[in-house]
C-alpha cells in the first residue's frame, strides 16, 4: 500500500495599499482591511507579521515580506511605516562608509540613533515619494519627504544616494 501526502495549497496572498490609508489583504476571493502586528522572534522584526481584520481575528501571516510579490511587499512597507514600527527620521548628522558597511547618524521623532547598513543595500523609494531604510538589525527608519530635511541632510544624503 503507497501513502500519498496531498498538500492543499493555499491561496496566493496579495497586499494592497489602498487611497484611504489602509492596508487589504486579499487572498482566495476573500478580501479584509487589515492591521499589521508583529509576532516573534524578536530577533527578526521583519519576519512573522500577522495581518488581522478590525476584530483582531488573525487573516493571514507573512513570515517573510520577500515573498510577497513587489507590489504586495511596497504595501506591506506602508503599513509598517505607518503603524509606527519605524523610526522617523527628521535629519541627518553623519553617513559614514567603511568596508561594505555604510554608518548613519541621524536625529529622529523618537531620539538620536546610529545604525548600519550593507554598502549595496539602498533606501527604497516608497509610492508617495518617501524613503524607507532597513538597518542590518531589520530596524526601519522612515524619511518622509527628504526634500523638506535641512540643507545638510539633504545634501549628506543625496551624495549617498545618487
Amino acid at each position: 500500500m503507497t501513502l500519498v501526502a496531498t498538500q492543499r495549497a493555499t491561496p496566493t496572498l496579495r497586499l494592497e495599499w489602498r487611497s484611504d490609508g489602509s492596508l487589504w489583504a486579499v487572498r482566495g476571493g476573500e478580501e479584509r482591511a487589515v492591521a499589521v502586528r508583529r509576532c516573534f522572534p524578536w530577533s527578526e522584526p521583519a519576519r512573522y507579521l500577522s495581518l488581522r481584520d478590525s476584530e483582531e481575528e488573525e487573516f493571514a501571516v507573512v513570515r517573510d515580506p520577500a515573498d510577497l510579490d513587489a507590489r504586495s511587499r511596497a504595501a506591506l512597507e506602508m503599513a509598517l511605516a505607518v503603524a509606527g514600527f519605524v523610526f522617523e527620521v527628521t535629519r541627518l548628522l553623519e553617513i559614514d562608509e567603511e568596508v561594505e558597511i555604510r554608518h548613519w547618524r541621524v536625529e529622529t521623532r523618537q531620539g538620536p540613533r546610529t545604525f548600519q547598513t550593507r554598502l549595496d543595500d539602498w533606501p527604497r523609494m516608497l509610492p508617495h515619494g518617501g524613503l524607507l531604510i532597513r538597518d542590518l538589525a531589520g530596524d526601519l527608519y522612515h524619511l518622509a519627504d527628504p526634500e523638506r530635511l535641512d540643507r545638510k541632510s539633504r545634501d549628506l544624503l543625496w551624495a549617498f544616494v545618487d
